[in-house]
């Protein structure tokens, strides 16, 4: 996992619409880029609609949100469609994003251990330095956590 005050690494990664995405898009923006296990899950689906619930308090801020998944771009037409998604959904199918910024773990469900995508979200300001990490993401509070730190941090920033 990348860790707080480091620069975030560049990514190149289609959306649900085949559009390609980079870090360096976003530069003179915040983004808060969120790693997520898989479209369609119960976990997956409320920390996408919360941040969906208050896209408008993040457009304010001038914070871009990008979620990341190794689910394929049709996967994520499906998921965003269904749920009226206004942010870009990325597929990292093959996984180099996912591994580089830690996202890749370890994970055990019922005494078996198998390799996921854990549930993390960075902060990343407007130079593309990380401000803040969420290693252990609360689907539910996610956004308001987020917005919350977004706030302290424009204003101290």
């Amino acid at each position: 996992m990348l860790q707080k005050g480091s620069i975030a690494p560049d990514f190149s990664l289609p959306d649900q619409d085949g559009k390609v995405h980079s870090l360096h898009d976003y530069r003179r923006k915040w983004l808060l880029l969120y790693f997520y296990p898989k479209d369609g899950t119960s976990g997956c689906t409320a920390e996408a609609c919360g941040l969906r619930d208050q896209w408008s308090e993040f457009q304010n801020a001038n914070c871009a949100i990008l979620g990341v998944s190794k689910d394929s771009v049709e996967s994520h037409k499906q998921f965003s469609g269904k749920h009226d998604l206004p942010f870009p959904l990325l597929s990292d199918e093959s996984g180099p994003t996912v591994e580089t910024y830690g996202a890749w773990q370890e994970k055990t469900k019922d005494g078996e251990t198998y390799m996921g995508i854990a549930r993390i979200s960075y902060l990343i300001d407007p130079q593309g330095e990380i401000t803040e990490v969420y290693p252990n993401v609360v689907p539910d509070e996610h956004a308001s956590e987020v917005l919350s730190d977004l706030s302290e941090c424009q204003g101290e920033c």
